[in-house]
């Protein structure tokens, strides 16, 4: 019988290909033929898949949001449950900060994304849809501390979710090496320690879990 064709498997190829072309060469470089190349599959296949270098990107940038949610629900899993509030948002923000590999690329990816949005309506809307559905949840989880003590309650939940959001701004300067990463990692735990103020210990930091830099 003939092989089954995983068709998702080979988009994730392929996107995985564009990742890997864009954080060496740059968004400029990353032609639907040198993406092809390094997928080691043939230009048709990519036009096959994708009607489109922007196509490509936007399937990219999809997929690289479920992998950076996937690392999160695993960092979160690892702390216990259910994980104190201040780990939860500390893995949340490292794990949107090129500290390793595949988030360098996807870190990457995004800066190009971000790009081509600016100029396309129909990205446009989508890239800010996923951005605000990232801040929902970043709001949810701030309310959620204040409401149950670890917060002090005179802490106004929008503008914290802003400021905190705003570390996020390390991946130019991570990327430039203008900071290290133990820097970026310390600016972080100072702020979520200014936050929840010493009003509770995590459960994590008690029993050494997670690493503070």
């Amino acid at each position: 019988m003939p092989k089954q064709v995983d068709h998702r498997e080979r988009r994730e190829t392929i996107a995985r290909a564009l990742w890997r072309v864009v954080e060496q060469q740059g968004w400029s470089r990353a032609t639907m033929r040198e993406v092809a190349s390094e997928a080691d599959v043939s230009l048709g296949q990519v036009q096959h898949y994708f009607a489109s270098r922007t196509a490509m990107l936007e399937f990219a940038m999809e997929f690289a949001a479920e992998q950076t949610s996937q690392r999160i629900t695993h960092g979160l899993e690892r702390l216990g449950s259910p994980p104190h509030p201040r780990d939860a948002l500390r893995v949340t923000l490292i794990e949107m900060l090129p500290l390793h590999a595949d988030a360098r690329a996807t870190s990457r990816m995004s800066a190009a994304y971000t790009l081509e949005a600016l100029h396309d309506p129909e990205l446009h809307e989508r890239a800010r849809l996923g951005l605000q559905n990232g801040r929902a949840l970043t709001e949810r989880l701030i309310r959620q501390a204040i409401a149950e003590g670890h917060i002090a309650p005179d802490r106004d939940p929008v503008i914290e979710t802003n400021l905190l959001l705003a570390l996020t701004g390390f991946t130019p300067l991570l990327d430039l090496d203008v900071i290290d990463p133990a820097a970026a990692s310390a600016a972080i735990d100072y702020y979520l320690d200014k936050l929840f103020d010493g009003t509770t210990r995590s459960r994590a930091e008690r029993d050494g879990v997670v690493s503070r830099g």
